[in-house]
């Protein structure tokens, strides 16, 4: 992809139209050129169909990926989706956004030497959209239990647990906050990995199943509350992500020009045109995970002319992978290492930089300014659950819920998966492995 970064609007500051909406849309193609039916056969045919695949044992739902590879292989790409939505009913998005450099590719037996790993991503991608195309039946609700469980949040973890507690015959209620489904995947991930409204369609896959009711604009705390949600329910599921960005800590994070990542990346996601997204023309983005790569690079896309990631250890330390970081810098973004914000430099109550201090075991703390009218704070979020005073009775570790094996809390007939819970990885693959394991879990209660 060649990347227009030419900007029409050069003045200082956050603004909009610093490219033409046509150049936008242009930048904003798809991180990864689909596989089309030749291309998707060839590959699968690279793939060794391992007894004991090392895939299968990196990916968090546990798909059966050399028998969907085989499958299609074999020219039956539907069917390979069917194993793949077993397993992973958002088989779609996490084929688009998947970190699988360091799940289910990156332990490929071919992922050494001169060769490479089977690009497993784009074949389930191929095969999932395949699926949609032509809409077989995958699924069919069990006998009605009589049972109805209430889920909060309709996010990733909160869509797999509600399909799974449809297709075994329970009425599920799920509560979202917004207005759209999805969470994570609607307001979260990069434009360029989710295109042409995806994240919708594939959340109108999974309520096609039936027994699933959508509320939406139900806010936990403000017009719900879980004791209201328990006597509705035989059991309830939370999967409520997390909340606002975490604050820096340092003067003048508050001024004009200072914005949090995610809500700069809900925004985009959200707009109905690229250009009339604000985005500075010097921008510094302070993190190092998904969250602050997706946020720079964007910022590129959007006609920024410098884009800086500055984080506080090594490359090695980074949530995101290095392949991640490596796309970052193929468009334009530079990352620094082992630096720490001070304070935001300002001039006339905006920002016009950020000072940092070098750290790490042979720094000296050297300080430095980067140059910046827009800064990104993508330090990690903060939880939903304490800040809506609904905390109280649950075990938890710093703000995150405590759960077992089987997802559930420490408060009876209350389970709970994705990013809310403690030892998450913030992915939507380990999501929806949590709404699965705590479906099952909630079943088996309810059937004892």
């Amino acid at each position: 992809m060649e990347l227009i970064a030419t900007a029409h609007s050069g003045q200082p500051g956050v603004a909009p139209g610093r490219l033409e909406e046509e150049d936008c849309q242009r930048n904003f193609c798809e991180m990864h050129t689909p596989l089309e039916g030749n291309a998707a056969r060839v590959e699968a045919e690279r793939c060794y169909f391992c007894f004991d695949a090392p895939c299968t044992e990196a990916c968090p739902t546990g798909i059966d990926i050399p028998g969907f590879i085989r499958m299609i292989a074999n020219g039956n790409p539907v069917g390979a989706a069917g194993l793949i939505l077993e397993e992973n009913i958002m088989g779609g998005t996490c084929a688009r956004a998947c970190p699988v450099e360091t799940l289910c590719e990156g332990v490929c037996v071919r992922n050494h030497g001169d060769d490479r790993a089977v690009n497993i991503g784009l074949l389930q991608r191929y095969a999932v959209d395949e699926a949609l195309e032509q809409k077989p039946t995958f699924f069919t609700r069990a006998e009605k239990t009589g049972r109805t469980i209430g889920v909060v949040g309709a996010g990733p973890a909160g869509l797999a647990c509600a399909h799974r507690l449809a297709v075994l015959g329970h009425d599920v209620v799920i509560y979202e906050a917004r207005s759209k489904s999805g969470g994570l995947n609607e307001y979260g991930l990069a434009a360029y990995k989710m295109l042409n409204g995806f994240a919708q369609r594939e959340a109108d896959f999974i309520t096609s199943v039936g027994g699933i009711e959508i509320v939406h604009d139900t806010v936990l705390g403000k017009n719900a509350t879980l004791a209201e949600l328990q006597e509705r329910h035989d059991a309830l599921f939370l999967g409520i992500g997390l909340g606002a960005g975490n604050a820096l800590g340092i003067p003048g994070e508050d001024s004009m020009g200072v914005v949090d990542a995610v809500g700069f990346i809900d925004e985009l996601r959200q707009a109905s045109t690229l250009s009339s997204v604000p985005v500075g023309r010097q921008v510094v983005v302070i993190g190092g995970g998904m969250t602050a790569i997706d946020a720079a690079v964007q910022a590129r896309l959007l006609g920024a002319e410098e884009v800086s990631i500055v984080y506080r250890r090594g490359l090695q330390d980074m949530k995101a992978s290095i392949v991640e970081q490596e796309f970052a810098k193929i468009r334009g973004v530079s990352i620094r290492y082992w630096a720490q914000p001070v304070a935001v430099v300002l001039e006339d109550g905006r920002a016009a930089g950020v000072e940092f201090r070098t750290t790490g075991n042979s720094a000296n703390g050297d300080r430095f300014v980067v140059p910046a009218d827009m800064v990104l704070k993508a330090i990690g979020q903060g939880p939903h659950l304490v800040r809506t005073g609904q905390d109280q009775s649950f075990a938890l570790e710093g703000d995150r819920l405590i759960v077992d094996e089987h997802r559930q809390t420490s408060c009876l007939g209350i389970w709970a998966g994705g990013d809310c819970i403690a030892g998450g990885d913030d992915l939507t693959v380990s999501a929806v492995q949590d709404g699965k394991v705590a479906a099952n879990a909630i079943h088996n209660a309810l059937s004892a």
